[in-house]
């Protein structure tokens, strides 16, 4: 039987924001899906996270933010992927978003935005849909 190596998604929160209970409990989630999770830790930059995920081969970047700069740095992050030719991947984001926010970070390219009270279960699920 051949197996499939465990999706690798990298956590970070960039920006000002030093709240990390939440995207610690999404980690903690991640791993017990049997994901490998790569956690950058508080105060990073789009730059930072963008290079980590390419070093690490991620499959998938998670940005948790409660900053109100969401609207800048997703669309930052997505860009900077763009720039290094790593557009395949994925982007999602979590956190405090007013929903008037969430079709134009979509157009932006994020792919999900996962909002408070969101149950582990749907974001586990989120990200193992990104197999074929």
């Amino acid at each position: 039987m051949v197996g499939t190596a465990p999706l690798r998604v990298l956590l970070g929160k960039v920006g000002l924001d030093g709240h990390d209970r939440g995207i610690k409990l999404v980690a903690r989630a991640l791993r017990d899906a049997g994901m490998e999770v790569v956690y950058t830790g508080l105060h990073q930059t789009p730059e930072q996270v963008v290079n980590t995920a390419i070093q690490e081969d991620v499959n998938a970047i998670g940005l948790s933010l409660l900053s109100g700069a969401h609207n800048y740095l997703l669309p930052r992050v997505i860009e900077l992927l763009k720039q290094k030719g790593a557009e395949d991947i994925i982007v999602f984001g979590g956190g405090i978003i007013p929903d008037a926010d969430v079709s134009g970070l979509k157009a932006a390219g994020v792919r999900h935005i996962f909002g408070p009270g969101t149950p582990m279960a749907g974001i586990v699920d989120f990200l193992k849909g990104l197999r074929p």
